[in-house]
């Protein structure tokens, strides 16, 4: 009876539904109250992390899939930058393998539950906190890739000032057998720290201030799933079953001798010669049966498991297992897209600040800093076919022609603009750095409509040039 109830009235339990006499519902005497949730610190055991990443190829598509697709669009930077500086930046990008690092560091965190890149500055102190504008030409020389297991956080020295940092360990003190920088102490300003799966306070105390492997939340899934396909696979084994009975098998077990001799000899010699145009050889009071076995149904039960655990994975079953699945109508596309949006928001939540102190470094390496105002997207993952790009083409000219005639821009920024947009159109890409400086940077003139009448004959009113008389159209040639 729940407590404050009486005698003679009836009681309500506001958690669930229960009846104790039909043992229906939780807190009931059944096996379903008998479940619960524990902790499975599988976080902790890198060896077995370890193992499960290099031999369970579902481990390795959960890790690496979403990393993958967060590092494989890359960005675009808009920025008052010259066309050259640009395209050195995007170089950078790629000669220092900053795509590859991020990849790697998004990775063995995802893993592990943490990493951290460290900024290579070279010629500066490692302990020191970064101060951006120390950043000389050619200092940066990329990041490393420490995983959690490499470093070990200052646990009691932790970031007290205010901002996303704080309370988050303030040195990193690289250990004996890492790779490089071994036994150095990092400043945290210095890293690009990455977690798993964000815990709570309490957790992350448990986890040395790290987050959570993704793979311990979908442990029980995975065991499922294998533990299924590989029972399924078993069964191949036992999918022809072949049994032969003999008269009085037991006697002549017990006898032993030539009773038994012979009895082996004579499965040996069924067995030699049964095939598709052999016969069998049996006594006539023996008996010789076949039982097949149906694999009926066991394929929607593995549809099923790889279903939850392509839904732990927070990965459709057509990128985690590199097809879709035999049975469903769907194509997947819907799905797909739900996928890329869910990329762009955590490309947005976990590169968006790495990315921006990446640009801002890296513009200081390479010509003293970055123009006032910059900013960046981060690249779409969906493809376009031929079509929408002639048709996104089509449209964008037009209207930076269209702003062009009106004189709101110069003949340097069309051309910026249409080159801007081969990168999505493939058209325009022929227009050079060269073509563009030599461009007017000035907008050309507005030709004005007299306000006067042409005359008497009633005619259409005179067109009168602006200033700078009769303009000539420097991108289709000719008068305006």
């Amino acid at each position: 009876m729940p407590t404050g109830a009486q005698p003679g009235r009836k009681s309500f339990f506001a958690d669930s539904y229960a009846n104790f006499e039909a043992r229906v519902g939780y807190g009931t005497n059944n096996q379903s109250s008998a479940s619960g949730y524990q902790f499975d610190f599988i976080s902790r055991n890198r060896i077995q992390l370890e193992a499960m990443y290099r031999s369970s190829w579902i481990v390795g598509a959960v890790v690496d899939c979403i990393a993958d697709d967060m590092t494989r669009a890359g960005v675009t930077i808009a920025s008052d930058l010259k066309p050259r500086d640009g395209s050195l930046l995007d170089q950078a990008f790629d000669s220092l393998c900053i795509w590859d690092a991020l990849n790697d560091n998004l990775k063995w965190s995802r893993l592990y539950g943490g990493s951290v890149g460290v900024l290579l500055i070279d010629g500066q102190d490692m302990k020191t906190p970064l101060k951006l504008d120390s950043i000389g030409i050619g200092q940066f020389k990329g990041l490393l890739i420490l995983d959690r297991w490499l470093v070990q956080p200052s646990l009691e020295n932790l970031v007290t000032d205010l901002g996303p940092d704080m309370g988050l360990p303030k040195y990193y003190d690289v250990v004996a057998d890492s790779m490089a920088l071994k036994r150095q102490t990092i400043h945290h300003s210095r890293v690009i720290r990455m977690d798993g799966v964000t815990l709570p306070y309490w957790q992350r105390i448990s986890e040395n201030l790290w987050g959570q492997s993704v793979i311990e939340r979908l442990f029980d899934r995975l065991i499922a799933f294998d533990s299924t396909t590989q029972g399924a696979s078993q069964l191949v084994y036992k999918a022809h079953l072949r049994t032969y009975g003999v008269e009085k098998l037991r006697e002549i077990i017990a006898t032993g001798g030539k009773a038994l001799d012979g009895l082996v000899k004579q499965i040996e010699m069924i067995r030699r010669f049964q095939s598709n145009e052999g016969i069998t050889l049996m006594d006539t009071s023996d008996t010789f049966e076949v039982h097949p076995y149906s694999f009926a149904g066991l394929s929607d039960v593995l549809l099923q498991i790889g279903q939850q655990l392509a839904g732990a994975a927070e990965t459709p079953l057509t990128r985690l297992f590199g097809q879709s699945p035999a049975g469903l109508s769907s194509s997947g596309d819907g799905e797909m897209k739900q996928y890329h949006e869910g990329i762009k928001a955590k490309c947005e939540r976990r590169l968006r600040v790495p990315v921006t102190r990446l640009i801002d470094v890296m513009g200081r390496s390479l010509f003293g800093r970055m123009p006032e105002g910059w900013s960046f997207a981060f690249n779409s993952l969906q493809t376009i076919s031929d079509t929408e790009k002639s048709d996104i083409s089509q449209k964008t000219t037009t209207s930076i022609l269209q702003a062009f005639d009106s004189g709101v821009i110069s003949q340097k920024t069309a051309l910026q603009e249409l080159k801007q947009s081969s990168e999505v159109t493939g058209v325009w890409t022929n227009i050079t750095d060269d073509l563009i400086n030599e461009a007017d940077d000035e907008p050309p003139s507005i030709q004005d409509i007299d306000p006067e009448p042409a005359g008497d004959d009633g005619g259409s009113p005179k067109l009168v040039p602006g200033k700078g008389a009769a303009r000539r159209d420097p991108i289709r040639g000719g008068a305006a």
